[in-house]
């Protein structure tokens, strides 16, 4: 059967072609990886003025092969930074309407296990922002339009052979796919951005750690066919099925493909497509003509690169950090928005290298909490589809008593878990091992500890800064800041701002200073003023500046390793391990 492609405003959505620019010969920094991290750390370098290149051996990304799908508010968050969540919400690859939370149930036609919520009860508590489901490619798409705009060269057909660090840059030797010409690209630094089996993580030299696996799984993409009128004309689009064949997410991709998963199996099982087209169709519940159109393993385990910095080599996205499935492009995302400010700070000569050292200080230990944290869910999910299927899933046609009997008790052991609600993972991004953060007294000793199901506020240094309306016409506290340093004035916090922005203004920084007026946001923010990093964490809190401000933006900038001690005197700080 010829392939039908799904078509979103007159576009074909299945593949996502690369450019097939020759890549420069110099640049500030060199992105390895067109995939959607590496293309958001060019959107996010790029938009700080850094002169960027981005390089892929592929020649396109197809959407057959759809990873992640699901964004949290966080993530979303940095989509309206970057300017681009109306052209991403504009992506959408089948109807929206068939996004209705995420549904528990025995299959797709099948019974509902859990109720499903009503209305905006899965609306985000902590942010402004909705979360949003698109495939990668809608969002590769996105970014390369956008880059091209700012003129920033993305090359497809280009793989990368060798890297040397000459401590002043980096020469990066790469070679086309196609013709086998050889380039050599001299960057100020290179952020490996190019998956699991990153080349640019081998290149420089850094191991790995974590758990293996034990057995694996397999994400399918399956093409719909004849008999599709029968799931109705809006079907839930984003679905974890339980029954005694198939288990995991069943979810749409666009109007035919939908990403089903099989397994588990031993991790030498190479199950034949028949097998796997037999547990997609159970996931359907329904006798569907089917095409198996992509298949790729997975597994729970976690590999975590040993640092995530070498020199002036840089790792972001899957090449840092392979874990368990559940939000890992959002970890990606949240590298590169960490990464960029950094870069073009030191690039732009306001921060010192120990600047740089921080993006490992504080994203690999928030890295290991999230894996940690999934590998246990996966762990416990396994335990739980066990007891269901000890239980016994019937039948979507039985309508007894006795099966709504045990429909009843699955569900009770589901309880309300829609997939795992981990607050802590999504927002709790705190930074509290960080050279760069002034914390406060005694704060790192009395904070709660970290917990993926719990999650407050915190206005306090190396946490996220919470978004809210700074006035009653809707303008957000993010808005308000954009790319800059910020500096938040509430009550008792006006005396440190003339010190900040004479301070900045010396430095030639960009500093935007927020006088907090309006309700929520003066009630959050409390404690003074308030100067937050351009990744939208807290770096520094106080009344008043004893040490004065050109030592706290010496520290925040990683240009000194001093720290305050509890009367607020400076002490030489050893680097964070």
């Amino acid at each position: 059967m010829p392939e039908q492609h799904s078509v979103t405003g007159g576009r074909d959505v299945h593949t996502v072609g690369f450019p097939t620019t020759t890549p420069p010969e110099r640049t500030g920094v060199l992105v390895v990886g067109a995939g959607p991290v590496g293309l958001a750390a060019a959107v996010e370098l790029a938009a700080r003025g850094v002169s960027v290149a981005v390089v892929d051996a592929a020649r396109s990304a197809a959407l057959v092969r759809a990873g992640a799908m699901g964004h949290s508010p966080r993530v979303v968050e940095h989509f309206r930074r970057w300017g681009l969540l109306h052209r991403i919400r504009a992506a959408w690859t089948f109807p929206p309407e068939w996004n209705r939370g995420i549904r528990l149930a025995t299959s797709l036609v099948g019974h509902d296990l859990v109720p499903r919520p009503a209305g905006d009860a899965e609306r985000a508590r902590f942010s402004l922002a909705w979360p949003i489901r698109r495939p990668q490619t809608a969002l590769q798409r996105v970014f390369l339009d956008h880059l091209r705009q700012r003129d920033v060269p993305v090359s497809g057909g280009w793989r990368v052979e060798a890297l040397r660090d000459t401590g002043d840059g980096v020469d990066t030797t790469v070679v086309s796919t196609d013709t086998d010409e050889t380039r050599t690209i001299r960057s100020a630094y290179v952020v490996g951005a190019d998956g699991g089996p990153s080349t640019v993580r081998r290149l420089a030299g850094i191991a790995r750690a974590g758990e293996y696996a034990a057995e694996k799984m397999f994400r399918l993409v399956v093409r719909t066919g004849a008999g599709t009128d029968r799931l109705g004309p809006a079907p839930s689009g984003t679905n974890i099925v339980f029954n005694q064949r198939a288990s995991g997410f069943l979810a749409a991709i666009s109007t035919r493909e939908w990403r089903v998963y099989a397994g588990p199996y031993p991790l030498d099982a190479q199950p034949a497509d028949a097998e796997l087209l037999a547990t997609a169709r159970a996931a359907f519940g329904v006798d569907l003509d089917l095409e198996l159109a992509s298949v790729t393993s997975f597994y729970q385990a976690t590999r975590i690169a040993e640092t995530f910095r070498a020199g002036r080599v840089l790792l972001a996205g899957d090449a840092a950090h392979v874990r368990t499935p559940g939000g890992n492009l959002g970890e990606g995302f949240g590298d590169v928005v960490n990464l960029g400010w950094k870069l073009a700070a030191v690039l732009a000569g306001h921060g010192g290298d120990a600047l740089l050292d921080s993006y490992d200080h504080e994203r690999r230990p928030h890295n290991w909490r999230v894996a940690d944290h999934a590998l246990d869910r996966a762990r416990r999910a396994r335990d739980t589809l066990r007891a269901i299927r000890d239980i016994g899933v019937p039948d979507d046609a039985d309508t007894s008593a006795d099966a709504a009997g045990r429909r009843a008790e699955i569900g009770a052991l589901l309880g309300d878990g829609r997939g795992g609600d981990a607050p802590g993972v999504t927002y709790d991004e705190r930074y509290d091992a960080s050279g760069v953060i002034w914390y406060e007294p005694d704060q790192l000793a009395s904070e709660t500890p970290w917990a993926a199901d719990s999650y407050a506020d915190d206005p306090r240094p190396g946490h996220r800064a919470p978004d809210a309306y700074v006035d009653p016409w809707g303008d957000t506290l993010y808005d308000r800041l954009g790319d800059d340093l910020g500096l938040l004035v509430g009550d008792g916090g006006e005396g440190v701002a003339p010190a900040f922005a004479a301070e900045a203004a010396a430095r030639g920084l960009r500093l935007s200073v927020v006088h907090l007026t309006h309700g929520a946001v003066r009630d959050l923010y409390s404690g003074g003023a308030v100067l937050v990093r351009p990744d939208q964490h807290v770096a520094w809190r106080g009344h008043t500046l004893p040490a004065g401000a050109a030592a706290v933006l010496d520290r925040v900038l990683g240009r000194s390793t001093a720290a305050p001690d509890a009367a607020g005197a400076l002490v030489a700080a050893a680097p964070a391990t």
